[in-house]
Formats: structure tokens, sequence, C-alpha cells
């Protein structure tokens, strides 16, 4: 069982609990979102394998997930990025927010969100059980896009483009 690391509202460590009982109950537990962009300032986007126990077949982010109870966060989007996406960099921490909505699967997503961009110009060896598809988009038909269709994307992944953080000097250059 993947369990998730509980904190307060200032990223404290309250405790650890199985991911699955942590989305019922909407507790709040960090995470982490990974955004990385090409040289011509394009997103690397993933589409959610179907699979996935909520928001499956959604666009999202390069990348997602929690870190292990003791794991480093940093150290944890690298994991991740290997595991799902098949790519071996290191992003960069560039903000962190709290959100809070239902999902699918009645479940509560409530998170302690850390968010790290990075740059990668390759083509992702996705994990089929974890991305179905992705793709390179330019941010401003990606902004746009949301805005017609939100119900393609995940409802973290419309928070993240649209926090101004990630266009500050952060953000690589080109967009």
């Amino acid at each position: 069982m993947d369990k998730v690391v509980l904190v307060d509202i200032q990223d404290n460590n309250i405790g650890v609990m199985e991911k699955l009982e942590a989305h019922r109950k909407g507790l709040l537990h960090r995470a982490f979102s990974i955004v990385l962009f090409n040289d011509n300032g394009e997103v690397l986007l993933q589409k959610r394998s179907k699979e996935k126990y909520h928001s499956g077949g959604l666009w999202t982010n390069t990348c997602c997930s929690h870190p292990m109870p003791g794991e480093n966060i940093t150290e944890a989007t690298r994991r991740r990025l290997r595991e799902e996406m098949g790519i071996d960099v290191q992003p960069t921490f560039a903000y962190k927010f709290i959100y809070k909505t239902n999902l699918d699967q009645d479940l509560i997503e409530h998170e302690y969100d850390h968010v790290f961009i990075g740059q990668f110009n390759g083509s992702p060896k996705i994990n089929p059980s974890e991305v179905e598809d992705w793709k390179y988009v330019k941010l401003d038909w990606l902004k746009q896009d949301m805005e017609k269709n939100p119900d393609k994307y995940t409802y973290w992944f419309r928070l993240i483009i649209n926090h101004p953080d990630l266009n500050s000097e952060l953000a690589p250059p080109n967009l």
C-alpha cells in the first residue's frame, strides 16, 4: 500500500496514511508537480492512464506524485520522472500552494503541492500503466485550450498553469 505524508498548513509532517484513505477523507498531504519545458518554451504534457485511481484520461503536467514517507521531495521528483516518463533530469523548486477539490471516484484531493520546473528536449519513454500519451504544446495555446475545454485537464494543472509564479523569472525564456 502506498502511503502519503500528512501535513499541516505550514507543511509540517504530522503523520502517514495509506494514499487512498487520505484521498477518501480529504486530508491535507504533501505532493509535488513537475512542469518540464523544451528549448522552444513548450510544455511537456502527459495524458494520465485511464487505469489511474482518479483523473484517468485527463491531460496534466509532465509528472506529479507524492514523496514516500522519509523521502526528500527533491529526490522524489527525480524518481517519479524516471518511473512515469523515463526522463532522468533534476527539476528545480519553483513554488508551493495548497488546494482542495472533489474528484471522480468519490475522492477528495487536498494537497500541499510543491511545483518544480525543468528543461527537457527529448521524447519521453512513458510507463503505460501511468501515462497514456504525451505531447509538447505552447503555453499560450495551453492556456486558451484550458479556458475552452477545462474538463480535458486535471484540476491542479489548471491552477499551476495560471499561477503567477509559473510565469515569473523562474520559467524558461520564450514563453
